[in-house]
């Protein structure tokens, strides 16, 4: 799934899970309401259940024609360490066709589905039938020249699905390659004779979709554990992608070679295809957990010891650059820090000028560090640097730490506004409140921060229902949800928005206003067992581009 997803798809393994576990999940389906469409995905198990053969052999021949259908089910072989307690991937109903379901998908979760279902089809219908043709071309009593070429004689799963390929090889030539018709000792003429060289190319750079192949080849991970794998050595900047495939970064190449330097055995493809053979049997009962860690440990306590004596420290290592410091004139010099690649002057500690390095991923481009490097400080007058955090990019004053002006970069590489400094004061100090731009959006504050850290929460009008306190807008990492001011005395959240509404049915004190996936919205009841709703129609307000909300029982 990973890997087909990769290459029909241009869907990184992380995108490809994250959708997969939605469909997993569940899907408002209409009438059918919430409907998981397929089965568990974190496996690579072959086994189908004889429910869902016997569904898919009854579809294909309608829907087909009954030459697709082979005369018994096809069973495949699982590979020896498959995650074999859950079946493979599949539709868990082949009836619901990609089809009958599009309208209730968004467009990505739509591909993905489809994938699967016409996958899953295809493995239980008839091969296809190819006409190969070979002819062999004799010249004079030296010379042999050979042409081949394939004609599809029956499709059979290929009205469903073709697989993808990373690389283009011989056998595609082969078939997409149609001969002339001949007789055995037909004399040809000799239109032309041309000379093809061909030189030995280097093994293609990892896209993930080989990568992936590569690490299941290797008996490297789980399919649990591909997307994270991926994750990783992009986050840590490990390696950059370009075209698809992954470049492994200067710091890549570093700790590659001081990790394998230390770590020999460890860091050996065999060794860890043993430490998961080693997991499965712990699992199965065949080892004792503490046999297998015990013969770990040891071994590693003394390559750690000698790692900590003798292994070179990154962060002192540096590759000097053209680039001069603004501020000293000496030379800048690249360093590898926690939060990736930067610049430094050399004259440290006499000048601690740092700058960042863009790279391939930011939001903020060249453009952008240019835009930077004019951008003035709006409290002190210093100019302002493109500097790295926990949470990305973002402008520091040059004068930190006497000024700790900030400002985030946004999504496309925007530089946010400055701080807007507004009439009301904060209840905790007297000082100013403050409008911030945060990871979720603009929010109200002390501009007092961080000596006060009172932040002003956007209120309902919906007071708890569990201790009394006020419901308020927060901003989670995923989406707005609703909780009570007393956090974390009080727990109580809901992800729809509090309406202050009495339910005519059960007298509960608020009402929730729930977002379709059509885009409508509903009053509902969130009391259990009151099944109370009310639609939300919006219309125009006249003239007026405003938007009235009118309540229809």
């Amino acid at each position: 799934l990973q890997q087909e997803a990769s290459r029909k798809l241009r869907f990184p393994v992380k995108k490809t899970m994250q959708i997969a576990q939605k469909l997993y999940e569940g899907i408002e389906l209409g009438d059918e309401g919430l409907t998981g469409l397929i089965t568990y995905m974190r496996t690579d198990s072959t086994r189908v259940a004889d429910s869902a053969l016997a569904e898919v052999r009854d579809m294909i021949p309608l829907q087909y024609g009954p030459e697709y259908l082979p005369e018994k089910a096809i069973h495949y072989r699982s590979k020896k360490d498959a995650q074999d307690a859950h079946e493979a991937i599949r539709p868990t109903s082949v009836l619901r066709s990609p089809d009958q379901v599009a309208r209730y998908l968004g467009k990505d979760e739509l591909a993905l589905y489809k994938l699967i279902w016409q996958r899953f089809v295809a493995s239980q219908m008839m091969p296809a039938i190819f006409d190969q043709t070979t002819i062999d071309i004799k010249a004079g009593e030296r010379f042999l020249f050979r042409a081949t070429g394939s004609v599809i004689k029956f499709n059979g799963f290929l009205a469903v699905y073709e697989e993808g390929k990373d690389e283009k090889d011989e056998e595609d030539d082969e078939q997409s390659r149609s001969l002339p018709r001949v007789e055995e000792g037909e004399l040809l003429k000799l239109n032309d004779l041309s000379n093809d060289q061909h030189f030995t190319e280097p093994p293609p750079r990892y896209t993930e979709a080989t990568l992936v192949k590569a690490l299941e080849e290797k008996g490297i991970g789980r399919p649990s554990t591909y997307a994270s794998i991926m994750t990783v050595i992009q986050d840590r900047e490990y390696v950059t992608r370009k075209d698809g495939r992954f470049l492994p970064t200067d710091l890549g190449f570093i700790v590659n070679d001081l990790l394998v330097e230390s770590f020999d055995d460890l860091f050996n493809v065999e060794y860890t295809a043993h430490m998961e053979e080693e997991l499965d049997e712990i699992e199965e009962g065949k080892m004792r957990w503490t046999a297998a860690l015990a013969e770990f440990y040891e071994k590693f306590t003394k390559d750690l010891e000698s790692a900590r004596r003798h292994m070179r420290d990154v962060k002192r290592q540096e590759i000097i650059t053209d680039e001069l410091c603004e501020n000293c004139g000496s030379p800048m010099a690249k360093k590898f820090g926690r939060y990736g690649e930067f610049l430094a002057c050399t004259n440290y500690p006499e000048c601690k000028t740092t700058r960042d390095l863009p790279k391939p991923h930011d939001d903020a481009g060249e453009e952008t560090h240019q835009e930077a490097a004019e951008e003035i400080c709006e409290n002190c007058g210093r100019p302002m640097a493109m500097k790295r955090g926990r949470f990305g990019q973002f402008l520091a004053c040059t004068g930190y730490p006497d000024c700790k002006t900030t400002r985030k970069i946004q999504k496309g590489g925007k530089i946010a506004a400055p701080d807007i400094v507004l009439e009301e004061l904060c209840p905790q100090c007297g000082k100013h409140l403050v409008v911030k731009q945060g990871r979720y959006g603009p929010f109200t504050a002390c501009s007092n921060y961080p000596d006060c850290k009172y932040i002003k929460q956007e209120t309902t009008g919906v007071a708890c229902p569990e201790d009394g306190g006020e419901i308020v807008v927060k901003r989670g990492k995923r989406k707005t949800f609703y909780g009570c001011s007393n956090y974390p005395r009080c727990k109580f959240a809901v992800w729809d928005r509090p309406v202050a509404q009495t339910c005519p049915q059960c007298g509960a004190r608020f009402l929730l206003e729930k977002v379709k996936k059509d885009g409508s919205r509903e009053l509902q009841c969130r009391t259990e067992g009151c099944k109370y709703k009310q639609p939300v129609i919006e219309v125009s307000g006249g003239d007026s581009d405003e938007k009235a909300t009118r309540l229809t029982a």
